[in-house]
């Protein structure tokens, strides 16, 4: 098409602008309303997607909380009402039997689920904290951010080492923060035995599973410490990748149920917090959000276009003189169609690219408004400039397409009749 780099075609098209100054800009309006809504939205949607991300980060999303409970139906000569138990033989069980568990991490703990804390002091202070026996997988489950020193490992397990990983709080209670003090090595009373710090945590703010008020100790120091034999608190088991959680729950439930004589049917002995489940609809949700907003910005995009069109066939009908003097002169009907598309692509790209930098332009003061906000679950909004450029190239192909509207109406204009318009 040498219609387009003609020199005349240009000023056409720019006179043509300039004339119809205020119909031209609401015009663009339309379209550009579209695109603005378009990256803006579909930019907000991934800061959310961004920002729970980062508040899941250092998460096992694809785990399941299981703990005891009572039972609610007799079953094979037991009474309801049964106090069921959780032991640590039961994570070898599970792992057997169910191919889709990746690990098990089990988990004892004063100062949760209703229960006292315990008392800890030191250097004349004291207060109570919530006391937790962990594994060193339990890290898996929920990454602690160290500010000090390391997590347990297996030597504290198989030795059952008295030491102790406390939150960020404690440290600031039984040392001095303000100068930075290094705990490590040093020495908490816990029960009336003491423990070696070998790390301290800080929980990130608007997320983690534990508070900053927590102190680890490894679980078979804590079962000594409360005579609790083999029994458990509650297990996080960790399903695999490709592993349905809501099976995987199913299958722990019912192989329990078979070993402690429960009813299948007993809802109750076993409680579980599925948060894979939880968080395959939160990523759903998300997912909803990001194709609503494809949905109303293409839709408003091609409103936009539609109005294009409606104001082009306005300015056909007012230059029908114009045009009519063109064909006199010898104008071929495709130059007269080429130029009405080429108006309409003007104005339609133009359009989108002012809606575009001006999406960029809000989601960057988001960006900025939100960098240090960890307690609000957004960040880093940005678009995909794939989804950006196929939008602006449907954009154009719609512009093309409606323009062809008016276009045709401006070929099929007699050079004798459009001279008779006043």
């Amino acid at each position: 098409m040498n219609i387009i780099f003609k020199k005349d075609t240009w000023q056409e098209i720019y006179y043509s602008l300039r004339n119809n100054k205020l119909r031209t800009f609401l015009t663009m309006i339309g379209v550009g309303w579209g695109m603005f809504l378009y990256v803006s939205l579909l930019g907000a949607a991934k800061g959310m997607e961004n920002g729970f991300d980062k508040l899941f980060s250092g998460f096992a999303t694809n785990s399941i909380f299981l703990w005891a409970q009572n039972t609610s139906i007799p079953y094979e000569g037991f009474p309801k009402g049964r106090q069921m138990d959780l032991h640590l033989s039961d994570m070898e069980l599970l792992k057997r039997k169910i191919p889709e568990i990746d690990y098990i991490s089990p988990q004892n703990s004063r100062g949760n689920f209703g229960s006292p804390g315990e008392q800890m002091s030191r250097n004349g202070k004291s207060a109570t904290y919530t006391l937790n026996g962990d594994y060193p997988i339990g890290n898996k489950i929920s990454e602690k951010k160290l500010i000090f020193g390391r997590y347990l490992n297996d030597a504290d397990i198989s030795m059952n080492k008295n030491v102790a990983v406390i939150g960020e709080e404690v440290y600031k209670n039984f040392f001095d923060s303000k100068k930075n003090e290094n705990p490590i090595g040093k020495s908490i009373n816990i029960k009336g035995i003491f423990f070696n710090v070998i790390g301290v945590f800080r929980v990130k703010k608007g997320g983690g599973m534990e508070s900053d008020q927590t102190v680890f100790i490894p679980l078979s120091t804590f079962t000594k410490m409360y005579n609790n034999g083999d029994k458990v608190g509650f297990f996080a088991v960790v399903g695999k990748p490709t592993a349905d959680l809501n099976v995987v729950e199913d299958k722990v439930k019912a192989e329990l149920k078979t070993k402690n004589k429960v009813s299948p049917e007993d809802t109750n002995a076993f409680g579980t917090f599925n948060l894979g489940k939880e968080f395959g609809k939160l990523t759903g949700f998300l997912s909803g959000m990001q194709l609503l907003t494809i949905i109303v910005g293409t839709l408003t995009i091609l409103a936009g276009v539609i109005a294009i069109s409606n104001i082009l066939l306005i300015t056909v009908k007012e230059r029908t003189k114009e045009i009519g003097i063109r064909r006199a002169l010898g104008a071929k009907p495709a130059e007269v169609r080429n130029q009405i598309l080429l108006e309409s692509v003007v104005i339609t790209l133009s359009s989108g690219l002012l809606g575009f930098i001006f999406g960029i332009f809000v989601l960057m003061i988001l960006s900025a408004a939100t960098q240090n906000q960890d307690s609000f679950p957004f960040y880093n909004p940005t678009v995909n400039y794939g989804n950006v450029f196929a939008a602006m190239s449907v954009m154009v192909l719609l512009g093309l397409i409606i323009g062809m509207i008016p276009a045709q109406r401006a070929v099929k204009i007699r050079p004798i009749e459009a001279l008779r318009t006043e």
